[in-house]
């Protein structure tokens, strides 16, 4: 097993009702999902106590067999670094890195920085051609796609996705997604796929939404 949760609960002050009603989830090593709802269901919320981005009111959140209920921050740090691999519909690119300091950013803060990983990468998502450019160079696909050969760079066992290909066009978003789960597929890594996408949604094996905080 991957991924456990147990009646995972999470509020905030300025929330009336809990934003997550005691979910549960398994996810199987190699295992892939997609995570549907509306604005606010909880989505997001869900994806950052998975990545140790925040922490759960209650319940039980295992990854790879770590609790991560006890850990400080320094401690789901180094789950990010060494286990979780998280994409963000933002990208986040270092501006002040190339394409290739930033492909190698994730791998070297695991202490798994290996060259031919990233160029292997960097080939698969057709950014050879881009490693010497800056984030400010590149159209929001290429920086889609650096985005995720970092994540992928650092040999995570489990790849958080949230809304990858939101800010893609159709065709850029199916050309993107093809090439995630391929790299994610290559390497046996679980995905969870947070994504207001029927049609991306219905390309991984299983689906679960997430609806008022509850899944179903």
């Amino acid at each position: 097993m991957l991924l456990h949760l147990d009646t995972v609960t999470k509020s905030y002050p300025d929330t009336e009702t809990p934003v997550l009603h005691g979910v549960s989830l398994d996810l199987d090593v190699g295992g892939m999902l997609a995570l549907t709802g509306e604005s606010g269901s909880g989505k997001s919320t869900l994806l950052h106590l998975i990545g140790g981005l925040d922490t759960a009111d209650s319940g039980r959140l295992e990854i790879d067999g770590t609790d991560l209920t006890p850990l400080d921050d320094a401690g789901r740090a180094g789950l990010r670094r060494g286990t979780v691999g998280v994409i963000f519909q933002q990208f986040n690119l270092i501006p002040s890195l190339s394409v290739a300091g930033n492909i190698a950013f994730q791998a070297r803060l695991a202490g798994r920085h290996d060259p031919a990983r990233d160029a292997e990468l960097a080939t698969h998502l057709g950014l050879q051609e881009h490693l010497h450019k800056y984030p400010e160079q590149l159209s929001g696909g290429q920086q889609q796609r650096v985005a995720i050969a970092r994540t992928l760079a650092a040999g995570p066992k489990l790849v958080l996705a949230d809304e990858p290909t939101g800010n893609l066009d159709e065709t850029s978003s199916d050309a993107v997604m093809s090439l995630l789960q391929e790299l994610v597929e290559e390497t046996s890594a679980g995905l969870i796929l947070v994504t207001h996408s029927e049609r991306l949604a219905a390309r991984l094996p299983r689906r679960l939404h997430l609806r008022a905080g509850r899944l179903t």
